[in-house]
């Protein structure tokens, strides 16, 4: 299973509606504790963070690569993706130990390759 944090409705619908069309199980994740809620009990291999909701993306790194996070978060593959323009949040989420961080555009074009990457890893 993905699990995704998306800043806007647009980008759910986009992710979800992809990953659907892939047969892909994808499932939103809002804040720190619904990310642990899926974590326990659903076998998350990707996680997807929009940087255009900085603080939420800040949160769930935390839960993912904290100094509290085990060997199950830690092997969560997540990427992340934001605005070109916001080099600085880009670069903070490679900081915090995204796994790959990509720009909206780039994000948008390899989507589909990059959910089946995720669910096969």
């Amino acid at each position: 299973m993905i699990a995704y944090s998306a800043g806007d409705l647009l980008w759910a619908t986009r992710i979800k509606s992809t990953a659907d069309a892939l047969g892909i199980p994808c499932r939103p994740v809002r804040d720190a504790g619904m990310l642990r809620a899926r974590l326990s009990d659903s076998d998350v291999r990707g996680v997807l963070l929009d940087l255009e909701a900085p603080d939420r993306a800040r949160a769930l790194l935390g839960v993912l690569r904290g100094a509290d996070a085990g060997e199950r978060e830690r092997a969560v593959r997540v990427v992340a993706w934001g605005p070109h323009v916001e080099a600085d949040l880009l670069a903070e989420a490679r900081a915090l130990g995204a796994d790959e961080v990509m720009t909206r555009g780039a994000f948008a074009s390899v989507l589909p390759d990059l959910l089946a990457r995720l669910e096969g890893d």
